[in-house]
Formats: C-alpha cells, structure tokens, sequence
C-alpha cells in the first residue's frame, strides 16, 4: 500500500503563506489521483483540491478557487498545496488522500489512502 506523509503545516498569520506536501512511500503515486482535505474542530472533513492522473485536470473547493493551487513532481513522488491569502477560519489538520481507478471526485469517502495530516494554524 502506498503510504502517505504530509508535512509543511505550522502557524501563519492570517494573510501568510504555507506550502504543504504530500509524499509517498512504498509505492509510486505517479498513477494515482491526489487530493487535499482539511477538518477543523467540531466541523466535518472538506474537500479542498485535487489533482487527476489521467487528464491532469485540478479541482478546487469553490472557497479556495484562486487562493491554493494543486501541483505534484512526479519525480519525487509528491504533491503539494500552495496556500496563500491564509484565514483564521481555514485553521483546521489537512489530510492528503490517494486514490486510483475511477475518479474519486470530491468525496473522502472515495479515497483508499490516507496521511495523518499536518495541522495549519492560521492567527488573526
């Protein structure tokens, strides 16, 4: 199974920027659909991008369109998350998820693989 490793979150001020990752072991992810998801306390888990193997065709939460960018180097087997314009309200763990096959879309339910997340903290 591929594992999944996300790094780069931390604490910004609100209007910063953070550069998430999203790196893989065990098996090459070259093939696979990536996307981002984040939860925030007492909030459920929300689709934020994704990125498709097959047509390279990226997908943004409508909330982030403009803002975060999905990008991934297949030579190094990761995939990454551009956040700028940073929010408080976007303070939540992000998770990145894999999936191969049929497209998973948008719903976290429709992914196989998971990280452990990165948490973001955004200060106001």
């Amino acid at each position: 199974q591929v594992q999944l490793v996300e790094s780069g979150g931390g604490v910004v001020q609100a209007g910063g920027s953070l550069r998430l990752s999203c790196a893989a072991s065990g098996r090459t992810f070259i093939n696979y659909h990536i996307g981002w998801f984040r939860q925030a306390p007492g909030k459920e888990r929300e689709f934020v991008a994704a990125i498709y193997w097959s047509s390279g065709r990226l997908d943004y939460a409508d909330s982030v369109k403009g803002q975060f960018t999905i990008s991934r180097d297949n030579a190094k087997n990761t995939v990454y998350l551009q956040m700028n314009s940073l929010k408080p309200e976007e303070t939540a763990v992000y998770y990145c998820a894999a999936d191969e096959g049929r497209l998973p879309g948008r719903e976290s339910k429709k992914y196989d693989y998971w990280g452990q997340g990165t948490q973001v903290t955004v200060s106001s």
